[in-house]
């Protein structure tokens, strides 16, 4: 955990991480502080980077994207044109929800999102298969969800 944060500022980053709808009046009242030094505090995670963005989570099935593909991609070539040329392209795609520069026999991590099958194929034959220097591609498709967390365990070491 960062030194610069104290109790207060984790506080904070845990009860935005739970519902970034907060006001900053009810995390003051929750963490026992007034509203100034709240703001003051949420700005400055802001400014410093602790906070990125905020963001509605959706549920990929009711949007149409309830099949969810972890595809590895090796390229058949890993000089710094080629891997940048493939990640600059493969972020422009909307299905692709993340994107990973890996070690190990694959260079990259793709999570996707799609309708269905037939969607994800045309996908691969579309548009992935397309990309620069794009040599072996292996898919796994998420059967069942156990846990998807999108909070950050703060203080845990």
């Amino acid at each position: 955990m960062n030194n610069q944060l104290d109790p207060t500022d984790t506080g904070i980053l845990r009860l935005l991480q739970q519902d970034a709808r907060l006001t900053h009046k009810e995390i003051g009242e929750r963490l026992h502080k007034s509203i100034t030094p709240i703001h003051a505090r949420i700005k400055r995670l802001q400014e410093e980077g602790y906070i990125k963005r905020y963001a509605a989570i959706l549920d990929p099935k009711k949007i149409g994207r309830g099949l969810i593909a972890y595809t590895q991609v090796q390229l058949k070539e890993h000089s710094q044109e080629t891997l940048l040329g493939f990640n600059n392209e493969v972020i422009k795609l909307p299905e692709v929800m993340e994107c990973y520069h890996m070690t190990g026999a694959f260079d990259f991590l793709l999570r996707i999102a799609i309708a269905d099958m037939d969607e994800y194929y045309a996908l691969l034959q579309s548009k992935l298969s397309k990309l620069p220097d794009v040599g072996v591609m292996q898919s796994f498709f998420v059967m069942s969800e156990a846990k998807n967390e999108t909070a950050y365990a703060l203080g845990i070491k």
